[in-house]
């Protein structure tokens, strides 16, 4: 083995080591560099469904007017139609307590006859699918037999407070901050204690002060006021006339500090869809939007005031759920319409400022800060309970009705969801995230023809679910925030290929699969997964690939790093050298660049210990420049398989 001419030493700034080094291809054999994976086409694009769009027809969702009285010509009913399947009301029109005379040719609403208790010997409908319905109300017997004193308390309190208030937990270390600038206040701070009498109603200002009222945070109440345009649960309840579930089964335990406020109406009093899981998921999607460092926390917490809902018995899961598929839309259709963009724009950056002024942030902590609660004092603070909840709350266990795997649509302007969360993304891409994460179909009620029902927007807040074409990613860090750095946890299929671009740093954690290969020509990709980067070849034509994974960065195809402004950068974790290495099971070829070997989670070799960091069927070339953070002296060597480096004294 021939020892390199001259021999320097390795500090944490680097030194440039000449591709005679130790072992591997000797100087006079060429080096054939492969070709990139091969191109795999156009993107997908995922197609606007061919029905009436929610978002443009968003204003007939209204009562009390013949032009919006079927399922048809409103809005708000047509996108929940699904429930006919489960429940035929015993009149399909918004004629529940309702009237209206004829206009445009339009007969005039007749109030109905539903008495809203069924069975009461009076005609009030007909169940059409009598174990979805029988699950239904069961769940709700079991929920209130079974909830905790905790679970009573948040329940209380989630039907009183005013829903923007109560949602606003969800904002974790940044609630108080939140909630001072919002100059929001409640009046309801402890929970009633007297079942027969007491009835606490919140006096509060549930968002906020608005406009310019509020120097500081207005355009951000504005906002969160906003989605609430056109999006009220009345005219689904007055269509659909489904009891509450405790005038279906007297097993039903509702909340005894909740029995006050029963309604005495039940003609106007329908389950069908839930009015505070709507207004609490709507709220909660334009706080994420707002703030998207907290984005599937307060997702979840929309989440879970739907389910509180059940918890105190005056709700099903289907009527939650629907509140869910109402809310998104309602929220999307404001936040897609073209005259209100001055207004979002406005608000993402007036919360971004007034809340790093108090938290003491800035551009580059204020996402840190976002997430730096722990379970005592943020009870989203646990990114794995909260997908678990999540996904819980998005089907409530039902048994699907039909079948599972039917493709899925998006709606348009449902990519204006994620508009904040992954701004680096075109409208395009963000359809694709949405399908590709969408919901498997079948379920009660989600199958609408929009593809409403089956948005999962806390799985698609982490990147695509899969690949088809080639998926460009451009992400530039000058923007700050997502533009300078994500991570995708999502498993991701598919047979596409992946070409990141940009000076910003893309992180993929998932159990990848997709196979058309990896091309990172600048910025930074980053593998926090054994099976990162999928099936396919990796070739680094520019910037950083970074091996961050608790175990080796396992790469099933080739490996290939151009000359040039390229690095590898491993963050080894462990004594063993396994964690952070690269193991590549054809072959890697080296035309130079960097290598950058740094040291994670405490870890730090001694003298003489001999680090594997490259393995491959076949290792070919040497890098022109290694760095080794902390240490003066070591030697790299190479052989037809293995990369080593041994640590000097």
């Amino acid at each position: 083995m021939q020892k390199p001419s001259s021999r320097r030493n390795l500090l944490a700034l680097g030194i440039t080591l000449g591709l005679s080094a130790c072992g591997g291809a000797s100087s006079d054999e060429p080096l054939v560099i492969p070709a990139a994976p091969a191109d795999q086409g156009a993107a997908e694009v995922v197609p606007l469904p061919t029905v009436t769009a929610f978002v443009d027809t968003i204003a007939t969702n209204q009562r009390g007017d013949a032009r919006y009285a079927t399922l048809s010509t409103n809005a708000g009913v047509r996108v929940l139609g699904g429930f006919l399947d489960v429940w035929k009301p015993l009149t399909e029109i918004v004629d529940a307590g309702v009237s209206a005379p004829a206009v445009d040719g339009f007969p005039a609403v007749v109030p109905s006859t539903w008495s809203g208790v069924p069975n009461d010997g009076t005609p009030d409908g007909k169940v059409v699918n009598a174990a979805v319905h029988q699950a239904n109300i069961d769940y709700v017997v079991k929920a209130t037999a079974s909830r905790s004193a905790v679970q009573a308390v948040q329940a209380y309190l989630d039907d009183r407070r005013g829903k923007g208030y109560s949602v606003t937990d969800g904002m974790g270390p940044l609630t108080d901050a939140w909630r001072s600038a919002a100059q929001q206040v409640t009046s309801i701070t402890t929970v009633a204690s007297d079942a027969t009498s007491k009835l606490y109603n919140d006096t509060g200002n549930n968002t906020g002060v608005a406009g310019s009222a509020n120097e500081r945070f207005g355009s951000v109440v504005d906002l969160v006021n906003l989605v609430g345009n056109n999006a009220s649960t009345e005219p689904a309840k007055r269509f659909y006339k489904y009891a509450r579930p405790y005038r279906w089964s007297s097993s039903v335990q509702v909340l005894p500090t909740l029995v006050p406020a029963k309604s005495s109406t039940p003609t106007t009093d329908g389950g069908f869809t839930s009015g505070h899981s709507a207004e609490a998921v709507r709220d909660a999607v334009a706080m994420a939007y707002a703030v998207p460092e907290r984005f599937q926390e307060m997702l979840s917490r929309g989440l879970e005031l739907g389910e509180s809902r059940i918890l105190a018995g005056m709700h099903s899961p289907l009527d939650v759920l629907s509140g869910r598929i109402l809310g998104q839309a309602s929220a999307a259709a404001n936040l897609a319409d073209p005259a209100n963009m001055a207004r979002k724009a406005a608000a993402v950056t007036q919360a971004h400022a007034t809340l790093m002024a108090a938290t003491g942030t800035n551009a580059d902590t204020f996402a840190t800060f976002a997430q730096s609660g722990t379970l005592a004092d943020d009870r989203f603070a646990d990114y794995a309970t909260n997908k678990a909840n999540y996904l819980r709350r998005l089907t409530y266990g039902f048994t699907p009705v039909s079948a599972t795997n039917a493709i899925a649509a998006v709606p348009k302007g449902a990519e204006v969801l994620l508009e904040t969360r992954q701004p680096y993304l075109s409208d395009a891409q963000r359809r694709v995230v949405l399908k590709t994460t969408a919901l498997p179909s079948g379920y009660p009620v989600m199958d609408d023809a929009e593809g409403w029902g089956r948005i999962n927007l806390f799985a698609a807040a982490d990147g695509y679910g899969a690949f088809s074409g080639n998926v460009v990613i451009v992400m530039d860090a000058s923007k700050g925030g997502f533009n300078a750095a994500d991570r995708w946890r999502n498993d991701i299929s598919g047979n596409g290929k992946l070409v990141k671009q940009g000076t910003g740093t893309l992180k993929l954690a998932g159990a990848n699969t997709w196979s058309g290969g990896t091309e990172l020509t600048a910025g930074t990709l980053q593998g926090d997964s054994a099976s990162a980067f999928g099936t396919g070849d990796m070739y680094v034509r520019g910037g950083t690939l970074v091996a961050n994974a608790q175990t080796a960065l396992k790469l099933a195809g080739n490996y290939t790093q151009l000359s040039g402004s390229t690095t590898l950068e491993l963050d080894l974790g462990a004594a063993s050298g396994s964690q952070g290495s690269l193991a590549v099971a054809s072959t890697a070829t080296i035309a130079g660049g960097t290598l950058h070997v740094k040291f994670a989670n405490g870890y730090k070799p001694k003298a003489g210990d001999v680090l594997t960091l490259i393995t491959a069927a076949s290792l070919k070339g040497k890098f022109a420049t290694i760095t080794v953070d902390g240490f003066a002296n070591v030697t790299p060597n190479y052989s037809a398989a293995t990369l080593t480096l041994t640590i000097g004294s």
